[in-house]
């Protein structure tokens, strides 16, 4: 049975009291997470994928509060766009539920407000503190871990490959069409095949002192250009193509057609649902180093408008329990951001996407990875079509991403 809110911990927001009477300042206090004195209502913008879990958190939260919280569905698309023009104007919601890799845009633009995680925090994972936080300020509550993973078909084979090569050769030894499929695309997935990027010692960006991520690339280099050439080698084998987009790398999956692939927990539902025996792995290496697939982090936000404070902060005292991350972990299907709930979890699915996050890297924030995805993608898949020699592609890649965020 779930505890009532009074006498948990404590979460403060920092957060500008000029938007809600004129008064600067932040808010501290060492109430219980209660919060006496709250009241009205809370606007919560959500995408299509979340808006069902966080009306039903909602409903939780105001049977325990009697705070009413309005939860509207926006797309996917362009919500974090639509945040940033509307809440300088004073109409965007109070609080907003999106992954941390919008954290660097939404600090930079002046929208969100910070948050105090106070005792709460060692409750959290390492990699959400981490997520949430910018410039050494934390800016929200994290809920939830993922990360894509190598996803076995069991009917097909049980072995547990380290390395791409031997899951290849696992892979081909079950005579299936895909020994090992994964999608790219035309315009290339660099978020799918990170891990094995990394397993070759070349991540996007540098990082400093503080394993903050700076805006150096960190994927030129030798180690760069040896994930290029595996590119081409794996096309030239026929493993790899652009013509495998997502749609057609899970129906393969789902038909009994590959042995493995690299998926999410959004597609391995779709596999549990049609009644497959699958088991959820660590990405093998392709290179000589551990494979880190991206780490992203679901979390709330708060915008530096809010017009109620005081029960926003309310609610995030109540999303930072043991209870409501439980509740979310169950409505969405994701880890917990923390690792204690994430480990008392009776699926399995979620427990092995956590072990795989544990190992992960997590996704940059920061603005100028804005100037990034769409050279490294595309490279990517003229790499693999043929259209790019590695090497040349790669290097040209590189210098297209560096002016990029220059120019900015």
């Amino acid at each position: 049975m779930r505890r009532g809110i009074a006498g948990l911990g404590i979460l403060a927001i920092a957060a500008s009291l000029a938007a809600c009477g004129g008064k600067s300042g932040t808010t501290t206090d060492n109430q219980s997470a209660g919060g006496a004195g709250a009241s009205g209502t809370i606007t919560i913008w959500a995408d299509d994928t979340r808006y069902s879990q966080v009306e039903s958190l909602a409903e939780d939260f105001t049977a325990k509060t009697s705070v009413k919280v309005n939860v509207v569905q926006k797309s996917e698309s362009d919500m974090d766009t639509e945040f940033t023009t509307q809440v300088p104007t004073g109409n965007g919601p109070d609080l907003i539920v999106m992954a941390h890799d919008k954290l660097g845009a939404l600090v930079a633009n002046g929208v969100v407000a910070p948050v105090d995680l106070g005792e709460a925090k060692s409750k959290f994972a390492d990699v959400a503190v981490k997520a949430v936080t910018y410039n050494g300020q934390t800016y929200g509550v994290p809920y939830a871990v993922e990360s894509v993973a190598l996803v076995r078909n069991n009917a097909l084979t049980k072995d547990t490959p380290t390395t791409y090569d031997d899951m290849i050769a696992s892979g081909k030894t079950t005579g299936v069409e895909y020994p090992f499929i994964i999608q790219m695309g035309d315009k290339g997935d660099p978020y799918h095949f990170y891990g094995f990027q990394t397993s070759f010692g070349a991540p996007v960006f540098n990082t400093n002192a503080d394993g903050e991520y700076t805006s150096e690339l960190a994927m030129g280099g030798s180690g760069g250009t040896d994930f290029a050439n595996w590119l081409k080698a794996q096309a030239d084998a026929k493993v790899l193509s652009p013509s495998i987009t997502g749609d057609i790398a899970k129906q393969a999956f789902l038909d009994g057609k590959a042995a493995y692939t690299v998926t999410g927990p959004w597609n391995v539902a779709a596999f549990r649902e049609a009644g497959m025996d699958v088991s959820v792995l660590s990405i093998p290496s392709a290179g000589s180093q551990a494979a880190q697939p991206f780490v992203g982090v679901q979390m709330f936000y708060q915008s530096a408008k809010s017009a109620n404070p005081v029960a926003a902060k309310q609610f995030f005292n109540y999303l930072a329990t043991p209870e409501a991350q439980e509740e979310m972990q169950k409505l969405g299907g994701r880890a917990s951001a923390m690792p204690d709930v994430a480990a008392k979890s009776d699926d399995q699915d979620i427990k092995d996407f956590a072990k795989v996050a544990e190992s992960g890297a997590l996704a940059p924030a920061i603005p100028a990875m804005g100037s990034v995805w769409n050279f490294w993608g595309q490279t990517e898949a003229n790499i693999v079509s043929g259209t790019e020699t590695p090497a040349e592609g790669w290097a040209t890649m590189i210098t297209n991403i560096n002016n990029a965020i220059a120019s900015k």
